[in-house]
């Protein structure tokens, strides 16, 4: 399979993109580097790129193995020539049904990746996955112990998240 060289920071969104849409957990994690931290949108963190692999390798094939995924746009901040923050807004679907789910919706998306550039290509240290939920400010935990999404805002067209 062809990859987008790792030539930009940006780079990294879109191939993990294209590996995830290949189902190629190796060549996903193959863009963290070696003791890299990820944390996932339920909050699970991983501190190797052997964790991140056997992670999206699972993901892949049981949660996420009919799935599409999207990259819609990118923002790069560089902290100095070597280092930078990429911040990825992403769409999925096709995830896997469950618990009386019989198609699961869009689900959209947004990846920070801290890259550094090494050797000639970049490579990421860190990345965090979190859903977006329209129109919701924050999530509370109810009596029974699920968290929810929340909005506290009453009316407030000022302020627009």
């Amino acid at each position: 399979m062809d990859y987008s060289p790792l030539d930009r920071p940006e780079s990294i969104p879109k191939v993990f993109m294209e590996a995830w849409n290949h189902r190629d957990a190796a060549k996903l994690a193959s863009l963290f580097d070696p003791d890299a931290e990820f944390v996932n949108v339920t909050g699970l963190w991983w501190h190797t790129r052997e964790d991140i692999e056997k992670a999206h390798a699972y993901g892949l094939g049981t949660i996420f193995n009919k799935s599409k995924l999207r990259l819609l746009f990118t923002r790069v901040k560089y902290l100095s020539e070597h280092i930078a923050v990429v911040q990825a807004k992403m769409q999925l679907t096709g995830q896997t049904p469950i618990e009386g789910v019989s198609n699961p919706g869009i689900r959209k998306n947004i990846f920070t990746f801290v890259v550094h550039h090494q050797g000639g290509s970049w490579s990421c240290a860190s990345a965090q996955n979190t859903d977006i939920i329209p129109n919701m400010e924050t999530h509370v935990r109810d009596e029974k112990g699920n968290l929810k999404p929340v909005d506290y805002r009453q009316n407030d067209n000022d302020f627009q998240l």
